[in-house]
């Protein structure tokens, strides 16, 4: 199972962590069922790591996804982009059939993501 994390997102996460003044923050991300295309995206911020997590490491940002997570987000990269439309973290998922504007949400693609469910 693979994750990406790009060096402009590694960077804003290590300038949020230090924000925090918690050396010990992770990026958790994860998928949950709702959103306008069925699944959704979503970002906390965690001390604490499941033995099943899979961790993936950038720059000395971590970052943790739930084995549940990581079927819908294998292959993906997530990356901090700024623009016209404000700044965010974008997750780029091969695994996504569609995704609707906002870039939130987004529908696996047939056979994607193994049948689970997040929040």
């Amino acid at each position: 199972m693979s994750l990406t994390l790009t060096s402009n997102a590694a960077k804003k996460l290590s300038s949020l962590i230090k924000e925090e003044n918690n050396p010990n923050l992770k990026l958790r991300i994860f998928v949950s069922g709702g959103g306008c295309s069925g699944f959704q995206y979503g970002f906390t911020f965690d001390e604490n790591q499941d033995t099943k997590d899979v961790m993936v490491e950038r720059d000395g940002v971590k970052v943790l996804v739930d084995p549940v997570s990581i079927n819908y987000l294998n292959g993906s990269e997530v990356d901090f982009v700024e623009d016209l439309s404000g700044a965010q973290f974008v997750i780029k998922n091969p695994n996504a059939a569609s995704s609707c504007g906002c870039g939130k949400s987004f529908t696996p693609a047939e056979g994607g993501g193994g049948g689970c469910s997040y929040s």
